[in-house]
């Protein structure tokens, strides 16, 4: 393979070097002569023949990928799903190419939301119906100034001399990684800086910024959470945040795969309780939906999402969340004690 032999070009060159560096004058004149061809070769651009550039299209059909009646992305002309190894050993190209694919992909899941499903999409802190939280996108990525890479360096109350001996060891450190970098990364892209969104940098403060601007100030009544995966650690840490306006205002929490921890988040005792008769956790289990799954921490009680998939649980187990729902709703109306599912038995599917 190309890129293969790309890279065992370099690494020849240097084991020649540690074997010349053993020897004499001779040889330390061979290493100098050595590195002065080295740095007279443009790796950049050597690497670039072996890799194809990193452009993609910008539309679901330049990929030529389509959703069908059953909303599954298969290739137009196989009708096979999505691959991810399209190009043989081009491991960062085939990462690239999939990162593009899913962009496109989560424009067009926004439109299905806006125009099947009504939703209408807002930014922060605008109001809504109907929320959908977004705990992923906590930061934008910018192209950074030549002024802020420097900016390090130039804000230094170090002494003149520290600081330019400083200075050369840090040019002499980057001089080696960039050369490296050339060689794992031919096309290296530019460098980045991360903006953290205001009050919503992690999926935590996301969540609680939600709460106290939409939820909370909301006239609903019932509040029904779903939470999936990382989501029910969120969840817990609201909880933890805000424990006396979630009793308040919350009627039931649909889980689906968490990976919360009670112990590790330090959730209180009163917290626990209120978890162990108001929320439920679908998990990934190849046992029927809604069988009892045993857990060995002390908060919601865990039944089976009918699938072993992480990502279905949330879908597969929707039929059983409504109606854990519907039974809060009902319990909450009459006074009595929910009781989400019934550990010694499975809800029926058929009653569903």
């Amino acid at each position: 393979m190309y890129i293969y032999l790309s890279i065992l070009n370099p690494l020849t060159v240097w084991f020649m070097m540690a074997q010349l560096q053993q020897g004499g004058p001779d040889e330390k004149e061979k290493t100098t002569a050595l590195k002065d061809l080295l740095s007279r070769i443009d790796l950049d651009e050597l690497m670039k023949k072996d890799e194809p550039p990193l452009e993609f299209p910008d539309t679901l059909e330049g990929f030529e990928y389509i959703f069908n009646e059953k909303g599954q992305l298969r290739h137009i002309k196989t009708g096979e799903p999505f691959v991810f190894n399209y190009r043989e050993d081009l491991h960062r190209w085939n990462q690239k190419r999939y990162e593009a694919l899913g962009e496109i992909i989560t424009k067009y899941v926004y439109e299905l939301l806006q125009e099947e499903c009504r939703l209408k999409k807002v930014t922060l802190p605008e109001g809504y119906g109907v929320i959908v939280l977004n705990p992923n996108e906590n930061y934008i990525e910018v192209e950074k100034t030549k002024a802020q890479v420097q900016l390090s360096s130039d804000s230094s109350d170090e002494p003149a001399e520290k600081r330019e001996r400083k200075d050369k060891i840090q040019k002499e450190t980057k001089k080696r990684r960039d050369f490296y970098e050339k060689y794992r990364n031919p096309q290296k892209e530019k460098e980045t800086t991360q903006i953290y969104i205001r009050d919503n940098g992690s999926p935590e403060e996301h969540t609680i910024y939600v709460w106290d601007h939409f939820i909370s100030q909301s006239a609903a009544e019932n509040v029904f959470f779903v939470a999936h995966s990382y989501g029910g650690l969120a969840f817990v840490e609201l909880m933890i945040q805000r424990e006396a306006e979630v009793k308040n205002k919350v009627t039931a929490v649909a889980l689906t795969d968490s990976v919360h921890n009670v112990w590790h988040q330090e959730a209180g005792k009163t917290i626990r309780e209120w978890m162990r008769e108001n929320c439920c956790n679908w998990v990934s289990s190849s046992e029927p939906l809604d069988t009892s799954v045993e857990s060995m921490l002390p908060d919601c009680p865990r039944v089976s999402a009918g699938t072993e998939r992480h990502e279905l649980t949330s879908w597969k187990s929707f039929p059983s969340i409504f109606k854990f729902f519907s039974e809060a709703i009902e319990a909450k109306n009459s006074s009595v004690k929910p009781t989400p599912t019934r550990r010694s038995s499975r809800i029926k599917y058929e009653d569903l």
